[in-house]
């Protein structure tokens, strides 16, 4: 479903994503790594908000590298971005009804309030007036709007209370009985291998491994190899 191979994006002379290639089907794929790592430059990458050196990144079967970021969101991939980017001056509903949905699709701003009934209950409030939680939430619903076939999630956790972070893995496992294929880019490494079954792990801008959920989890001595805890 989706393919990324031998991928590299620098920031003028800093070269920070090196021959990055993975690929994923509809099963749900996390990716771990410490902060630096380029694990948000991979996903802006993806998104087409930053120009790609060489490489390619594949989406059903369709070149993504090179188009512009509504082109890619068309295209059938949502970006939920780290760091949430609401606008603090519209309204939860506003925020949902900016967003174009094809006829009859899945998600609608109906779905949406179904899914998050706190939006729902602060559909008036303006964007600077949410919580982490309840932003993070938008963040969320506003993607679902345009009906991805691939959801993108950079950091969802990050900031967050355990009790929200508990509430939005019950989301994600939601939306992944349903059939959405989630990419799922974290630091938390508890909430990345509880919801996906393989995870990838970034260190200095390559992938350094791929694993078993159950294997990183579990095993002391990967997690600090790759990732400096214990």
């Amino acid at each position: 479903m989706f393919e990324v191979e031998n991928l590299n994006v620098a920031y003028g002379r800093v070269h920070v994503l090196q021959d990055v290639s993975f690929s994923m089907g509809t099963e749900p794929l996390g990716m771990v790594g410490r902060n630096g790592m380029g694990k948000s430059t991979l996903t802006n990458a993806i998104a087409g908000f930053l120009p790609v050196r060489s490489g390619s990144i594949r989406f059903e079967g369709g070149e993504l590298v090179g188009r512009q970021p509504y082109q890619i969101n068309r295209a059938g991939v949502g970006y939920v971005p780290q760091g949430r980017r609401i606008f603090p001056s519209l309204t939860v509903h506003e925020h949902l009804t900016m967003v174009k949905r094809a006829r009859g699709a899945r998600w609608d701003v109906p779905a949406v309030y179904e899914l998050f009934p706190r939006l729902a209950e602060r559909r008036r409030n303006g964007g600077a007036e949410l919580s982490g939680g309840e932003q993070q939430m938008l963040a969320i619903g506003r993607a679902l709007l345009s009906n991805p076939r691939l959801l993108v999630m950079d950091e969802p956790s990050e900031g967050l209370a355990p009790a929200v972070v508990d509430h939005l893995a019950e989301v994600f496992r939601r939306l992944v009985s349903e059939g959405q294929a989630v990419l799922l880019i974290e630091q938390n490494l508890r909430f990345a291998t509880e919801l996906c079954d393989r995870i990838l792990v970034m260190v200095n801008g390559r992938i350094a491994a791929d694993l078993s959920a159950h294997e990183i989890a579990n095993d002391e001595a990967v997690q600090n190899k790759y990732l400096g805890v214990v």
